[in-house]
C-alpha cells in the first residue's frame, strides 16, 4: 500500500530529527555537521516546493567534461567592432556532475562542476537563466549533483566556462564535504570513506581509472595471444596451490568445511589436462595473513598457463604485459616511484638465486654450516629445518629488499618449489623465477611439474610437519589423478595485480590502489 505524501514528509522529518539528535550527542564537530544537514534539508524542502524532484531523474545526452574541454578549439571570437568590443561564439553543450566550488557575486554565480573525466567552470547569471532557474540556483550547496545546458566560451581571464542557459537539479547532498584544507588527511579515513576520497582528493580517481586501464590492457595482451579467460571456483575443499593460511567457511547444505581460495593454480592446470592450451584467470584470492603497505588479505591475482612453454616463455610474457600496461596508461617506461626511478625498458635483468645470495651475503650458498650460522645470527630458528628452507629465510631477509629491479631472480632450490619442474642437468635447481621491483615480489613463474609420481612424492614431503590450519595440509588427490591423465609441458605465471598497479602508478601503499581495503570495524582501536 502506497504512503501519502504527508506520511512520507513526516517520516523524513523524523529521520532528520533523529539524525540531528544523534549528532548533537556526539563530538562538537558532529554537532556542526548536524547543523549543516538541517540547513540542507530545509533547502531540499524548498526544492520540492518548486515542483522539482531533489533526487533527480534520467538525464540524457550529457557529455563527459573532459570531452567538453576538448571542444575549446571550436570557440570563435568575432572581430572587434569600432568600440573595440568583440563577441565569442562556442558550441552548445550539456554536462552533469558534482559542485565542488561556488563563488557568488550578486546576481552571478561561478561554480566548478566535476565528473570523473575532469572539472569545468559554470557561469550562472540571473539574466541568462531566468527567474525560475535563478531561484533554484540559490538552493545549491557544495556536493550537490546538477546538470546544465549552455554555451562553451571563455571568460575575460581566459577561463574555459559553460555559460549556463538552463539548470537541472539531479541529487541533493545532505552532508557537507570535508573542510577544504583540513579534510581527508587521515589515510584510514580516506580508505574508509573512499567515496569522499575520490571526489575531494586530487589524483585519486585518475589512479583508479589507471588501474582499470592496466587490467583491461592485461586482458587485451593475453587475448591477442589466444589465451582463454576462465572463471574458477572461489570456494575450495582443499586449500592448495600456495603456502598460505586460508580463510575457513562452511557449506550448510553439504555440511562440509570449505576454504576461500588462496591461489588459482590447480584448477587452471586441470584445464591444461583437459585440452585448454592457453588459459588464464584474473580474480580474487584470500589469505588469512597480515596487513601492511604490501599486503591485503583479499587481493587480485593473474595466473596464466601456456602448454608447450616454460619459465623463459613466461619471462617474455611478463615483460610484454608490463610494457603494454604502461602504454595503456600513457606512461613512459621510466616510472617515478617515490624518490626512486624504475626503468622498465626490456629486457629485464636475469640473475640466478645462488649468485644473488653469494653477492649480498658474502657466503657460499652451498656451505650449509655458514648459511645456518648466518640465519641464527639473524634470529632464525634452524633446528629441524631443511638447509634450503634456512637458506631461503636468509635470502628473504638479506637479498630481496636490496633488489632494485625489475629483475628476474631465476633457478630456485628445487626443495622449496613443489610444483616446479627440475632442471634436466641439475635436479637440485627448479626452473622458477620471481620478478622483484624495489624489494617487492611482483610475479612468480615456473616450468610446471607434470610428472604425477614426483608431484605426489613432493606433496607428501611438504605435508610433513604442516599444521592443520595451514594451507596444503591435505593432499589434493584429484589434482594428482588429473596429472596421471597427462598434462603437457607448460609454463605458468602469477602476477599480483595490486602490487603491479602500485608500481606503475607510483603509489606508496597497496591500500592506495585497492578501492576498499580491509579495515577494522569503525570505532575500534
Amino acid at each position: 500500500m502506497e504512503s501519502s505524501s504527508s506520511e512520507v514528509a513526516e517520516r523524513q522529518s523524523a529521520v532528520a530529527e533523529n539524525s540531528e539528535k544523534k549528532m548533537a550527542e556526539d563530538k562538537p564537530e558532529h554537532r556542526d555537521v548536524g547543523m549543516h544537514e538541517a540547513a540542507r534539508r530545509e533547502k531540499l524542502e524548498k526544492i520540492r516546493a518548486l515542483g522539482i524532484d531533489p533526487w533527480g531523474t534520467r538525464f540524457n545526452d550529457h557529455m563527459p567534461i573532459g570531452s567538453v574541454r576538448d571542444r575549446e578549439r571550436e570557440i570563435v571570437t568575432e572581430s572587434a567592432d569600432a568600440e573595440g568590443r568583440s563577441e565569442q561564439h562556442g558550441p552548445r553543450v550539456r554536462v552533469a556532475g558534482r559542485l565542488v566550488l561556488q563563488r557568488r557575486k550578486g546576481k552571478l554565480i561561478f561554480a566548478d562542476l566535476q565528473d570523473w573525466t575532469g572539472k569545468i567552470q559554470l557561469f550562472i547569471g540571473k539574466n541568462q537563466v531566468g527567474e525560475e532557474n535563478w531561484e533554484l540556483a540559490q538552493l545549491l550547496d557544495l556536493s550537490d549533483i546538477v546538470g546544465a545546458d549552455g554555451e562553451l566560451k571563455k571568460t575575460r581571464t581566459g577561463e574555459l566556462t559553460i555559460f549556463v542557459e538552463k539548470l537541472y537539479f539531479l541529487t541533493k547532498s545532505l552532508l557537507p564535504p570535508p573542510e577544504k584544507h583540513h579534510g581527508l588527511t587521515d589515510p584510514e579515513l580516506r580508505q574508509r570513506m573512499r567515496y569522499l576520497d575520490l571526489v575531494h582528493t586530487e589524483g585519486v580517481t585518475e589512479r583508479f581509472l589507471d588501474r582499470t586501464r592496466i587490467v583491461r590492457s592485461i586482458r587485451r595482451t593475453l587475448d591477442e595471444q589466444d589465451f582463454a579467460e576462465i572463471e574458477g571456483p572461489t570456494l575450495h575443499s582443499i586449500a592448495g596451490g600456495a603456502a598460505a593460511r586460508p580463510f575457513h567457511t562452511h557449506h550448510n547444505a553439504l555440511d562440509i568445511p570449505l576454504f576461500m581460495r588462496i591461489a588459482l593454480e590447480l584448477h587452471l592446470k586441470r584445464l591444461l589436462v583437459g585440452g585448454f592450451e592457453r588459459v588464464y584467470e584474473l580474480g580474487r584470492v584470500y589469505r588469512n595473513e597480515g596487513i601492511s603497505p604490501k599486503h591485503n588479505p583479499e587481493f587480485t591475482m593473474l595466473e596464466v598457463y601456456q602448454a608447450y612453454g616454460d619459465y623463459e616463455s613466461m619471462m617474455d610474457l611478463t615483460e610484454k604485459i608490463i610494457i603494454d600496461a604502461l602504454g595503456a596508461c600513457e606512461r613512459p617506461l621510466r616510472v617515478q616511484w617515490g624518490e626512486q626511478e624504475i626503468d622498465f625498458n626490456p629486457p629485464f635483468a636475469r640473475r640466478s638465486y645462488d649468485d644473488l645470495f653469494a653477492e649480498h651475503t658474502g657466503i657460499d650458498p652451498q656451505d650449509a654450516a655458514a648459511v645456518a650460522a648466518l640465519a641464527e645470527s639473524l634470529g632464525f630458528e634452524t633446528a629441524g629445518k631443511h638447509q634450503d628452507v634456512i637458506k631461503n629465510e636468509v635470502f628473504e631477509e638479506k637479498v630481496e629488499d636490496a633488489l632494485q629491479g625489475p629483475i628476474f631472480v631465476i633457478d630456485y632450490p628445487s626443495s622449496i618449489c613443489p610444483l616446479t619442474k627440475r632442471k634436466a642437468n641439475n635436479p637440485a635447481i627448479a626452473e622458477r623465477f620471481e620478478l622483484f621491483v624495489h624489494g617487492m615480489e611482483v610475479a612468480n613463474a615456473y616450468t610446471e611439474l607434470n610428472d604425477p609420481d614426483l608431484q605426489e612424492e613432493l606433496f607428501l614431503t611438504q605435508l610433513q610437519g604442516q599444521k592443520e590450519e595451514d594451507s596444503m595440509a591435505k593432499m589434493d588427490h584429484d589434482f594428482v589423478r588429473a596429472l596421471r591423465h597427462g598434462m603437457p609441458p607448460a609454463g605458468g605465471l602469477g602476477i599480483g595485480i595490486d602490487r603491479l598497479v602500485m608500481l606503475l602508478t607510483g603509489s606508496a601503499s597497496i591500500r592506495d590502489v585497492i578501492l576498499f581495503p580491509l579495515l577494522r570495524p569503525e570505532g575500534e582501536p
